[in-house]
């Protein structure tokens, strides 16, 4: 169960251009058709002649071949397409960003901030680990305990435990300033569900958790990797609708706000489509149930993978 919240004071910035080089815009409603890219590629250029005799040519001859310029399309525009054909109900909102971790290109959609629900929970473990690899040990057995809670059945007493661990929202800003995420605000006092972030954070943050080049140390990332791939079954919709089989990592968060009665669903992870993997981050809110949030942010998850998975 993901925890009633009192609303916060939304924060809404542009998104600054990293490493990941992100941008896009915010979707509210309306249904539309996508547009399928097919990239063109050089064909082999071959000798035919209306005679039935073959032509022979000598090998120190030279054809002569005008060079072609193929089109190329930007990723984003891909993706503003592809989102295209996923219906938004009237007052919901959805952002999504993708990494092809082949390719290292990236894409995003929507730049607005949304609250995080459970989706945090990624990021406080990862505050945890940083400051266990700050202070050179390896996290206690009651860490441990709540760290497993927290992420495979997004246990909201052991979150809480660990958000006090790491300093809450201000610990949880120093954690970020390292990791790289320059959207994210912490929820005030104990109200961690209630954090802020972007689409492009949220990739931002994948990146660190299973991205190579990282703040967090190998064994910190193969144990949060871990935990992220033995979320409990119920547990396993969002992003994981896009993955082949069980080879998807994730954490899922869902809060309904006190306020308004609508639903907050957040889905992140890492995603193996054809044996290529991507990191995915669908945010949203606005939406009338739990049912109508889960089936925009897979909508949202399967438009963004599109964009690389049929190149």
């Amino acid at each position: 169960m993901e925890p009633s919240r009192a609303p916060s004071r939304a924060r809404r910035r542009r998104v600054p251009s990293l490493y990941l080089a992100l941008a896009a815009v915010t979707v509210v409603g309306g249904t539309a058709a996508g547009t399928v890219y097919v990239q063109e590629r050089d064909a082999p250029l071959a000798s035919v002649s209306s005679s039935s005799s073959p032509v022979v040519v000598a090998a120190s001859e030279e054809a002569s071949v005008e060079p072609v310029t193929l089109p190329t399309v930007d990723p984003e525009e891909r993706l503003a397409e592809a989102m295209e054909s996923v219906r938004v109900a009237e007052g919901a909102r959805v952002s999504v960003a993708v990494l092809d971790v082949g390719s290292g290109a990236s894409a995003a959609y929507g730049e607005a901030s949304f609250v995080t629900a459970s989706i945090v929970k990624v990021d406080v473990l990862a505050a945890l680990l940083l400051r266990a690899q700050d202070e050179g040990r390896a996290l206690t057995s009651a860490e441990k305990a709540y760290a497993t809670a927290m992420i495979e059945r997004s246990d909201n007493d052991s979150a809480s435990a660990l958000w006090e661990t790491v300093g809450r929202a201000e610990g949880l800003a120093a954690a970020n300033e390292r990791l790289g995420l320059t959207d994210t605000e912490g929820g005030d006092g104990m109200l961690w569900g209630l954090t802020r972030t972007t689409a492009a954070d949220q990739l931002r943050l994948l990146g660190q958790v299973f991205g190579a080049e990282s703040e967090l140390s190998a064994a910190s990332r193969a144990y949060l990797q871990g935990l992220m791939g033995k979320v409990v079954e119920d547990q396993r919709w969002g992003v994981s609708t896009v993955a082949d089989g069980s080879a998807c990592a994730l954490k899922n968060g869902w809060l309904p706000r006190s306020t308004t009665g609508l639903w907050v669903i957040n889905s992140v992870g890492r995603v193996t489509v054809d044996g290529r993997e991507f990191l995915v981050a669908a945010l949203s809110d606005g939406n009338a149930t739990k049912e109508d949030g889960v089936a925009l942010v897979e909508a949202a998850a399967k438009a963004a993978v599109s964009v690389f998975a049929r190149e």
